[in-house]
């Protein structure tokens, strides 16, 4: 299927939409998840881990939760794929770091960066919104396979400056943020409580359903749908 589109921005998912789950699963996590100790133990006293440690505990009730015990729990976390915020900061500062050494490079769909280009060029402009924290998103478009394509990016989006991703609020923040009308913004996501969060706001949505990923099977309602970016035309007022 082909669709047509006449908007100003697109807002970007990544996993499942221009990235493979599997790589995050499969790479990230136990990168993350085999240097958590070390980070608490040696960088506890750093601002962003120290509120990140304090969140952990705060939700688990245990204020007095000691680094073994926080480790634990993020392990814990990753096995149940929880999107919390404090997860997603640690992981984002080591995978930062793991992306700057050069240890990992992220992953992206054949499709899609070409399609980014293009649409970049056309003067549409491209946002991202994730669970992932800014700092992982920004290491993640940074390090591509293709280079750094942190150009093509007009702003980054997490749970932290926007809000939960399946909240309509967060949709309506983004917006006020990037200055765009709501009917003029497209939001790109596998995931149908997103696409229904984000539709909820005023905006456009389109569901990508990828062979493999975990969400290809799910329903999507009315939302419109592709396999791929390549069947996305879009056309800003720029360049009509």
């Amino acid at each position: 299927m082909s669709l047509r589109f006449d908007v100003d921005a697109v807002v970007l998912d990544i996993e499942g939409t221009t990235s493979a789950t599997g790589f995050v699963v499969d790479v990230l996590y136990p990168y993350a998840r085999e240097r958590f100790g070390e980070l608490l133990a040696a960088r506890g006293a750093e601002p962003e881990v120290a509120r990140a440690v304090d969140q952990v505990r705060a939700e688990i009730g245990e204020p007095g939760a000691d680094a073994a015990r926080v480790e634990k729990v993020l392990g814990e976390w990753i096995d149940e794929d929880r999107k919390a915020t404090p997860l997603k900061t640690l992981q984002g500062i080591l995978w930062a770091e793991g992306f700057a050494r050069g240890e990992l490079v992220s992953h992206f769909y054949p499709d899609v960066i070409e399609v980014l280009r293009r649409w970049h060029a056309d003067g549409v402009r491209l946002y991202v919104y994730s669970s992932g924290s800014v700092a992982a998103q920004r290491a993640w478009f940074a390090h591509s396979p293709e280079g750094d394509l942190l150009g093509l990016v007009s702003g980054l989006y997490d749970t932290v400056n926007a809000g939960p991703k399946q909240e309509p609020g967060s949709y309506r923040a983004i917006a006020a943020d990037t200055g765009d009308a709501a009917g003029r913004l497209l939001f790109l996501s596998d995931r149908p409580g997103e696409l229904d969060a984000a539709r909820a706001a005023g905006w456009r949505t389109a569901g990508v359903r990828r062979a493999g990923e975990p969400y290809a099977d799910a329903e999507f309602g009315d939302h419109a749908q592709v396999s791929g970016f390549s069947e996305i035309t879009l056309r800003a007022r720029s360049s009509s």
